[in-house]
């Protein structure tokens, strides 16, 4: 049982105020409560958290050896203990040019290796370079992947389209049902289009059907298998499947076991990113990533954005007990980032068993979920304000838009901050009186209709503010993101870098498919499952 009765204590103490009170005390809130870091503004004022507060947290995350284990991370030390593997993501954006030994050998220079083979091969597809094997330039990127294969490539390339490359179309297949691929091949010129296959086992059951899916499609109109090399690459370390394809390891992308799928896009895997965005903005964002980690890695926790922000959401989950949080991008251009999360923190921390195998007795992982905003407001923004549960949210928006449409944005940040203002201050019976009174509601109505306006408020909220939305400060984004998982991982003594729970449907799923080709009648499941795969089995 974790050692948190200190924090209760306080906790206790504080619950007699409103979020609100902390405000008309403290004219400096906003600014004791805020950092600036190059382009990123993060507000966590609205929070309900005190200096007191913060101090016992920081204590709590020192009782954890919080720092030594950032240090063990950085330093390849083999901190996903139930595969016996390093962690060493953040040594795909590292530009320090010194030396990162794992089992005596240096990374870098292999990392440095695939970048350069990155670079090269986006600059020869968009020059013209490399072309099809009709002679006709490469015009659509199709990545076949799912998972850390699909999610952060999509999400970032869609983040950044402003920065998409002119002449190129990117689109992501990854889901095994079949509408997903066929939707996109019919989008495709087989004569002007590459396909990434993005799994590092090149086994991957969804990928590799998809890719058979796609091969089959391109052999239909070019019935050379030679043409194969010219327009698919191998995102992947297993050169013999990759051969057995019809992939030359010329055209493989490697990266490393220690890499995790969710971490991915910073590798090989950002394959796709590079073609949609040119290498150099790519480069970009690998750098604001690496402006991130030496901010997490050096700066003292009172003045470290992902520390305090995964110190926030462990004080709500396990001290408040809001097992939920909402994640509104107020960017169009980022309304697939709560899908990235999703994956990145509840893939992570939906840990039940910590790092010695014992089952928890306390609260760990939140559910991760959201919309972007404004849709959002009108759709499940009524349960924030007014629902039974408190759900924090956390507020992302950018000032300088891409475009010249200032009215929008003006409306667009506007209703963020007021939103974020609402769910901490409410509205109070005596303001809905007012308010009803110069709407001329007659007396006898007023007294009725007071309980359905009345909002409680005390709803914390954080708010991320982007300068701009760019290659580099998006990289900045995911890596504070990304550092708020490993920092809750910690707090709640769990292996942040497994996935073990998503391996049971996979391999139930192939005794499944078999049973549906089987001849004879299933009877070796419950009865529920039987009847579902003997009805199946007549349409097949």
């Amino acid at each position: 049982m974790m050692n948190i009765e200190k924090l209760k204590a306080y906790q206790e103490k504080i619950k007699q105020y409103n979020l609100i009170d902390f405000f008309s005390k403290d004219t400096e809130r906003a600014n004791r409560y805020s950092i600036q870091l190059e382009d990123i503004y993060f507000d966590y004022s609205k929070n309900y958290l005190n200096k007191d507060i913060l101090n016992e947290l920081f204590d709590y995350a020192n009782s954890c050896n919080l720092q030594e284990k950032i240090e063990a991370m950085f330093t390849g030390e083999k901190i996903n203990k139930t595969e016996n593997r390093a962690v060493l993501h953040t040594a795909l954006r590292n530009f320090a040019n010194k030396p990162l030994f794992l089992d005596g050998e240096d990374v870098m220079p292999k990392v440095r290796e695939v970048r350069e083979k990155i670079k090269t091969f986006t600059n020869a597809v968009h020059s013209g370079e490399w072309k099809g094997s009709t002679g006709k330039r490469i015009e659509t990127i199709v990545n076949i992947g799912i998972g850390g294969s699909h999610l952060g490539p999509a999400f970032v390339t869609n983040a950044l389209y402003y920065y998409n490359q002119d002449g190129i179309k990117v689109y992501f297949a990854s889901n095994i049902d079949a509408d997903d691929i066929l939707q996109i091949l019919a989008k495709c010129n087989p004569e002007t289009t590459l396909f990434l296959i993005a799994s590092k086992t090149f086994t991957t059951l969804e990928t590799i059907t998809n890719a058979n899916t796609a091969k089959r499609w391109f052999l239909n109109s070019i019935s050379d298998e030679k043409a194969i090399a010219k327009h698919f690459v191998a995102l992947s370390t297993n050169e013999k499947a990759c051969l057995e394809f019809g992939i030359p390891p010329q055209n493989m992308f490697e990266f490393w076991d220690w890499v995790g799928g969710r971490y991915s896009l910073w590798s090989a895997i950002g394959l796709s990113i590079s073609l949609a965005i040119g290498f150099d903005n790519f480069e970009d964002l690998l750098k604001g990533a690496y402006e991130i980690d030496r901010h997490f890695r050096y700066t003292p926790f009172e003045l470290n954005i992902p520390v305090i922000y995964a110190l926030i959401g462990f004080w709500n989950r396990n001290l408040w007990g809001y097992n939920s949080n909402a994640i509104i991008p107020y960017s169009h251009l980022l309304s697939d980032f709560p899908l990235y999360l999703q994956q990145l923190d509840m893939e992570s921390n939906g840990k039940y068993v910590d790092l010695n195998g014992n089952i928890v007795d306390y609260p760990t992982g939140q559910i991760i979920w959201g919309e972007s905003g404004t849709n959002s407001q009108h759709s499940f923004f009524q349960y924030l304000h007014q629902g039974t549960d408190v759900i924090p949210v956390d507020f992302i928006g950018v000032l300088q838009p891409q475009h010249n449409e200032m009215l929008h944005h003006q409306w667009l940040l506007s209703n963020m901050i007021a939103q974020s203002e609402a769910l901490m201050v409410g509205k109070s019976r005596k303001e809905v009186i007012k308010e009803l009174k110069i709407a001329n509601y007659p007396d006898d109505e007023i007294e009725s209709i007071i309980p359905h306006k009345v909002f409680v408020g005390n709803r914390p909220s954080n708010i991320f503010m982007l300068k701009k939305l760019t290659p580099k400060t998006l990289g900045m984004l995911l890596s504070i993101f990304e550092h708020k998982v490993f920092v809750q991982g910690v707090l709640w003594n769990v292996n942040s870098f497994d996935q073990w729970g998503v391996e049971l449907g996979k391999q139930l799923a192939k005794q499944i498919f078999k049973d549906l080709n089987s001849k004879e009648p299933t009877n070796n499941h419950d009865s529920s499952t039987n009847k579902l795969i003997n009805m199946l089995k007549t349409l097949f």
